[in-house]
């Protein structure tokens, strides 16, 4: 009896036993990747229209005058631009590897759910019914977009009695992306306001400023901690869910809380810098990758090396044609349709 116990208990074990996992090299990226990030956003910091020397980006920091001019430029303009590109990379990749994890879908990130659709759906209705508004208003109803195309993808997709599955996910939220993005052209065209957009359409961390990073911040931490909370819950998901409904998850409360999350990273992140896609897609691959299928790593992995994406991106943004700016979503876009390309190929026959 008592062998028959152990085995049944080994059983049950076994599939969080073959969860494999890299810790060492989860501990070189966070590790790695911090200093490297630090480096990037100082040489991101000094480049530039006026190129400034590191050695007064030190100043500007840690020993701020307001009288000097590179100062104010470092503070006022560069900064928060720096800052909110790292914070805007983490999001997409954090929010890229729970969709990933949850649907088992590696074609899977925040555009999925429709959050890139939704908020370009709100700015058109702003931009059209409300010219002039504030741009924190703008931010704020973009976000609500965003929470639109949620809404609209999860109800469609569990309108089943098999629930939402995987399939049903991506067909629904490629059926509302489609909808929506049709209607915001239609308004854009319309009211005239295609140009209004087009900085939106192109994305881009140009612009970013104090105040937006304070609405942010907040809320991004928060999800961030929310998505390590249930880092374990994901890394069973993607197990395959009667795996997880076996060890005593409850893979309906996980998946709200999951969609909760991407909702406010994705949301917020696309609120501010726009449609920069593939981010989501790119990251969490790579980074499961490298450390193995554990969301407990990958999570936070994935938000170092999505700052690091995003903050390279910009720095390369403003290399190719100066004075002038490349759209950072086009260069992401450059690596990203490849490597989606790649992966489709790869997974077709589980699609």
């Amino acid at each position: 009896m008592s062998s028959n116990a152990s085995s049944a208990g080994h059983d049950t074990e076994s599939p969080t036993a073959k969860i494999h996992t890299r810790p060492w090299a989860a501990t070189l990226i966070l590790t790695g990747g911090l200093v490297l990030l630090a480096l990037g956003m100082a040489l991101s910091i000094s480049f530039g229209a006026a190129d400034i020397k590191l050695g007064v980006v030190w100043q500007a920091i840690f020993n701020f005058n307001p009288d000097l001019t590179p100062h104010q430029i470092i503070w006022e303009i560069r900064l928060p631009r720096i800052l909110g590109g790292a914070m805007v990379g983490a999001c997409f990749a954090v929010a890229g590897a729970i969709m990933q994890g949850m649907t088992r879908n590696p074609l899977a990130d925040s555009g999925l759910l429709g959050l890139n659709a939704g908020a370009g759906f709100a700015l058109a209705l702003c931009f059209a019914f409300f010219p002039g508004m504030p741009y924190m208003h703008i931010i704020m109803y973009s976000f609500i977009g965003a929470g639109l195309g949620v809404l609209l993808v999860y109800g469609f997709g569990a309108a089943s009695r098999s629930g939402l599955t995987p399939l049903r996910l991506v067909l629904a939220g490629a059926a509302v992306s489609a909808m929506l993005s049709a209607l915001s052209e239609g308004i854009a065209l319309f009211f005239k306001i295609g140009q209004d957009l087009a900085f939106w359409t192109a994305g881009g961390v140009a612009g970013t400023k104090w105040s937006q990073l304070e609405v942010m911040f907040p809320w991004v931490l928060a999800a961030l901690i929310g998505g390590l909370l249930i880092s374990r819950s994901i890394t069973l998901l993607s197990l395959g869910e009667e795996i997880a409904v076996g060890l005593g998850q409850r893979t309906g409360l996980i998946k709200l809380i999951g969609l909760i999350v991407v909702l406010i990273l994705a949301g917020t992140a696309v609120s501010v810098v726009g449609a920069v896609g593939f981010v989501g897609l790119i990251i969490p691959h790579l980074t499961r990758k490298i450390v193995g299928v554990d969301y407990r790593w990958i999570i936070p992995c994935s938000a170092v090396m999505g700052s690091l994406l995003l903050v390279f991106a910009d720095l390369a943004a403003r290399m190719i044609n100066p004075p002038y700016e490349t759209p950072i979503g086009a260069l992401v876009a450059l690596i990203g349709v490849p490597f989606f390309l790649y992966l489709a190929r790869k997974e077709r026959r589980s699609l």
